[in-house]
């Protein structure tokens, strides 16, 4: 259970672009379709998972004052062995991603992972981390990209969704969308968070009045006041 939650963590609760707002940068450059969205995705999880599991195995022999120049390091190396793959096998999709792949050695999702968690824990928990990090962050671009794409150009993943007679509105998959796209979602979640916590507040204050409602003999109700309240 206790790696389960590991996992789930970086999905859910601590994701990494609509929690924590990290990773923008790629976040905003990449996903004006849904395609490269996932892409970039993809090579995050394949950085995060190795880093984090190398810097949680070497953790003991790296001293603390070089601690973050080691990490940049094998961050780095994992790096150009995927910019390399993607280079040999996806030529045309290294063409789009080609400029954000190198970024991903200063990407904060990456090395804030690997010092906030890798560098403290083992192995395998580090390596969950880094998958369920990546995951989070490959839904919010795959997500981010296909409402991107839906709006800018009719289709998701390539496969028209619209009628022939709809006209996309273009700027969604320029710069600008990304702003805009992300911006709508963010005030959607806070909005949604504001109500759960209003709800939560009701609740516990419906709760702490029956705990200290009293029924009197002739069966009606009165309340005992806390004089701490």
């Amino acid at each position: 259970m206790k790696k389960l939650g590991i996992l789930t963590a970086g999905i859910f609760k601590e994701n990494p672009v609509f929690v924590l707002m990290l990773g923008l940068c790629p976040t905003l450059g990449v996903t004006s379709s849904a395609i490269n969205g996932f892409s970039m995705g993809l090579a995050v999880i394949a950085v995060l998972a190795c880093s984090n599991g190398l810097i949680s195995l070497f953790k003991k022999f790296i001293p603390d004052e070089v601690r973050i120049p080691a990490f940049i390091m094998i961050i780095a190396t994992l790096v150009t062995v995927v910019d390399m793959v993607m280079n040999a096998y996806t030529p045309d999709l290294y063409k789009v991603l080609g400029l954000f792949i190198p970024l991903i050695v200063v990407n904060c999702i990456v090395l804030g992972r690997a010092e906030s968690f890798a560098s403290k824990n083992g192995v395998i928990d580090s390596i969950l981390d880094g998958i369920g990090s990546g995951i989070g962050f490959t839904l919010s671009l795959t997500f981010l990209g296909s409402v991107r794409e839906i709006l800018g150009n009719g289709s998701v993943f390539g496969i028209s969704l619209v009628p022939a007679n709809f006209t996309p509105a273009l700027i969604f998959i320029l710069a600008p969308g990304g702003f805009i796209t992300i911006g709508i979602i963010m005030a959607c979640i806070n909005i949604k968070k504001e109500r759960d916590a209003k709800k939560k507040k009701l609740k516990l204050t419906w709760n702490k009045m029956n705990a200290s409602a009293q029924v009197d003999v002739s069966g009606h109700f009165f309340y005992m006041i806390d004089p701490l309240d």
